[in-house]
């Protein structure tokens, strides 16, 4: 992890402040950016969230999905948690917190917009940062790549209908012609650019013409991801402003998601006896979140001075933080992981 990552929060952090102090100075020049739309898609924000999102997919080699099947447990644990338990949990949580808990702080009129963001931004596994929490777990390399292309093929198909299915349920109006306009912008066109660039910078076996392109990309992303940041906190400053607390409370409903499902993931990987390399990018893809992408399918569904496109930012205000907690509690709980007898008896086979 570079020193920006690591201090990514603190960058948010700025972001926030500096967002919304332009935003304050020059409300009508954030105005007109907001009207640069077509098809209800905001220009500077696709560019934007472009260059965050390709160099991020670059890495993703889809062939490495035949290796999918080595790792049969954990796919299965992470899969479960991603699909099946996730996107569900958050929308429980964003009902019972932002929908009943909080509904007395909170504006109104913008419920139902925090409460379609918590969802939007669970309905998306993290792609590119796990990478970096893999790293530091010291998790097996090729059971992240693998579970992340598997991820990836899945969104392109999958992300739409589970938005649309909960957002129905929290009798949000889906627009779904803008929804699946989304997931062809930020998820299937960057995908279908990325796999190209990939191959012809991997022609001949070698990866070192890519680690050199990514390695120039890299800051690239990570500076859009703060412009970004910075346009969505100066449409949002007015409301910030006035109720500061609201970031607080969007951020607790989302790191109970993110501590419920790492440790569900986790337990699982250990009952069905998975390995402790395994378990742990297992337990950190089941918790994170492709927040680039949830980012751009709020702004783009809702608009930039949306509750959901706020609440899916806080998503990354607290990401970083929680994840590396969750690597700790990963990395210091092994002996205890694999003393399960499941575990034990896979060890054993596997030596044999």
């Amino acid at each position: 992890m570079s020193t920006f990552e690591r201090y990514l929060t603190i960058w948010v952090f700025l972001c926030i402040i500096v967002g919304v102090a332009v935003g304050h100075v020059m409300p009508g020049f954030f105005q007109i950016i907001g009207a640069a739309e077509v098809a209800k898609v905001n220009i500077p924000v696709a560019i934007l969230i472009w260059l965050m999102i390709i160099p991020m997919l670059l890495k993703i080699d889809f062939r490495s999905l035949a290796q999918v099947g080595t790792y049969w447990r954990g796919i299965g644990v992470t899969l479960f948690i991603n699909w099946a338990v996730k996107p569900f949990s958050m929308a429980l949580l964003g009902w019972l917190f932002i929908g009943w808990l909080f509904r007395p702080y909170l504006p109104a009129d913008q419920i139902d917009s925090y409460i379609a963001g918590l969802i939007i931004l669970a309905a998306a596994p993290c792609t590119a940062m796990v990478f970096v929490w893999s790293n530091l777990a010291r998790g097996e390399p090729l059971f992240t790549l693998s579970q992340v292309a598997l991820n990836d093929a899945i969104m392109v198909v999958a992300f739409a209908p589970i938005v649309g299915l909960l957002l129905g349920l929290s009798a949000i109006t889906v627009p779904w012609d803008t929804l699946v306009l989304s997931v062809a912008l930020y998820i299937i066109v960057p995908v279908i650019i990325a796999q190209i660039i990939r191959r012809r910078l991997t022609v001949g076996g070698t990866t070192r013409a890519l680690d050199g392109v990514l390695a120039r990309l890299q800051p690239i992303s990570l500076v859009a991801l703060l412009a970004t940041l910075v346009l969505l906190f100066a449409f949002q400053g007015e409301q910030i402003i006035a109720q500061p607390a609201v970031i607080g409370l969007l951020a607790i409903p989302i790191l109970i998601q993110v501590c419920f499902n790492s440790g569900l993931a986790y337990l699982l990987n250990r009952i069905t006896g998975e390995r402790h390399c395994v378990a742990g990018p297992s337990a950190l893809i089941g918790a994170s979140n492709f927040f680039e992408l949830a980012v751009a399918a709020a702004i783009s569904l809702f608009g930039f001075q949306s509750g959901a496109a706020l609440a899916t930012v806080v998503g990354v205000l607290i990401e970083v933080p929680v994840m590396l907690s969750v690597v700790w509690i990963v990395n210091r709980s092994k002996d205890w992981y694999e003393a399960a007898p499941a575990v034990s008896r896979t060890t054993a086979t596997e030596r044999h």
